[in-house]
């Protein structure tokens, strides 16, 4: 299987690359599934139930998530109902959605799962990832050989352990939450593909998408200022993972799409409006 793991969307700028450049993406690189991560598609924080239903209608197979998940109220009740979408498995037991899920992509299937690291996360406190995975595993091995992990995760260094914690045991490990795109994706010998950070999917001339002036500003006077997405240089990130039919993977690719957004003027206001 060819898999195409699209970087954490943020805001409708973000949204508006899927729109542009899933389509003819799949068809280009002959991906099977797609993961997205969707943290941050709604205005920056979280994701709310059409955005989801918008995402999954566009191509979208499995959307993950992360500390973000219950931000937008709708997606409480929502989250139930909707099968492809993922929160982290590590959330407390009998909390609305699903960590995990096995898809059918033709006469295969493959096994996703969302998790949440421990480092820098001050408003959640969830299980440990490195204890959950295992039994989780166990129960998609009765399913599907071919198991794909995102890691939400602020460190690297937490991203790394989890990389040789998994090693020979999933097909992916990969790391979110940072919007950025690092340089060490590679498979390890044990038949797993890694990567830190799979980027994000929205403007590059960006703080994580977020418009400069706003951040830069909240660093220097500590005042609170809501953050506002920039249109600004657009990119769709991600990585591709392909798989053999063992569960192991064979190769990763980096992917980087320039989209266009002529309606914008590159500070988040449409010219028209």
């Amino acid at each position: 299987m060819r898999i195409l793991y699209i970087g954490e969307i943020v805001g409708s700028p973000g949204v508006f690359c899927l729109k542009s450049a899933l389509a003819d993406l799949k068809e280009e690189k002959s991906i099977d599934f797609v993961i997205a991560c969707g943290d941050g598609a709604t205005g920056g924080f979280g994701i709310g139930k059409n955005h989801s239903i918008y995402l999954h209608k566009l191509g979208v197979d499995a959307i993950t998530s992360g500390e973000c998940i219950y931000y937008k109220k709708d997606m409480v009740p929502h989250i139930p109902k909707a099968s492809y979408i993922l929160r982290a498995a590590n959330y407390p037991y009998g909390n609305p959605g699903r960590g995990w899920n096995v898809f059918r992509v033709g006469e295969h299937s493959i096994g996703i799962v969302n998790l949440l690291g421990q480092s820098g996360f001050n408003r959640v406190h969830l299980n440990n990832p490195f204890l959950m995975i295992e039994g989780i595993l166990e129960k998609m091995a009765a399913e599907t050989e071919t198991i794909i992990v995102d890691f939400h995760a602020s460190t690297t260094a937490e991203k790394y352990t989890m990389f040789y914690h998994l090693e020979g045991k999933v097909a992916a490990v990969l790391g979110s939450h940072t919007k950025v795109l690092t340089a060490d994706a590679r498979v390890l010998p044990g038949g797993t593909a890694v990567i830190a950070g799979t980027g994000r999917t929205g403007s590059r001339y960006s703080v994580g998408g977020l418009d400069p002036e706003i951040e830069i500003r909240k660093f220097q006077t500590q005042i609170h200022e809501q953050s506002r997405v920039t249109w600004k240089d657009l990119e769709l990130q991600g990585v591709i993972v392909e798989t053999n039919g063992e569960g192991k993977a064979l190769a990763i690719e980096i992917v980087r799409e320039a989209c266009e957004a002529e309606d914008h003027d590159g500070t988040g206001h449409s010219q028209e409006g």
